[in-house]
């Protein structure tokens, strides 16, 4: 393959591409086109980079194509999301609503049960860990509820057992059988 050649001016444009990007992906493309006009061959870009050598040719022609605007990707491979605008708005709203406000019998929303009503409102499903992702992406914080009985219980009556439970303890290493 033919040496790339890249002029002063083109260099400095990678250059600043190459020190003002956020992205991974074009500064992986701009360190290619610059090493390799370098002369650094490819199975050494490969092993320096991390990339395959596929990923070092695609690089190299879409600069010779179309300059330093090849080394952006136009869009992400993949087929588009499911999760609409619509749908991630429906989400971050339920989330946001107590879940006795529309009807059920929880006081805190679990990734499962949000999952069920998104299901339910919107006819879009997911599983718990996709949604989970999109909960993440959304800026929510997803945690498993801490279920306890504080505040539900009559806590004189509970201390008032535990006393009794560490008397027994101490009174006795094995409880006597009860009899019938």
């Amino acid at each position: 393959m033919q040496r790339l050649l890249v002029s002063p001016h083109d260099r400095k444009a990678l250059e600043r591409l190459r020190s003002e990007t956020g992205r991974a992906d074009v500064l992986r493309n701009t360190l290619i086109v610059l090493l390799s006009a370098e002369g650094r061959s490819k199975a050494a870009l490969s092993r320096d980079l991390g990339c395959s050598t596929a990923t070092i040719d695609r690089a190299r022609r879409r600069y010779r194509e179309r300059g330093a605007d090849g080394l952006v990707p136009i869009r992400p491979p993949g087929r588009p999301s499911r999760a609409t605008p619509a749908f991630r708005a429906a989400m971050a709203e339920a989330v946001q609503t107590p879940p006795q406000t529309l009807g059920y019998g929880f006081s805190t929303w679990s990734v499962p049960r949000l999952a069920a009503h998104l299901k339910k409102t919107t006819k879009v499903a997911y599983s718990d860990d996709q949604l989970r992702r999109l909960l993440h992406q959304e800026g929510f914080s997803v945690q498993r509820p801490k279920h306890t009985l504080k505040g539900k219980r009559d806590e004189v009556e509970f201390a008032r057992a535990k006393q009794e439970l560490e008397g027994l303890k101490k009174g006795r290493s094995s409880p006597t059988p009860r009899r019938p």
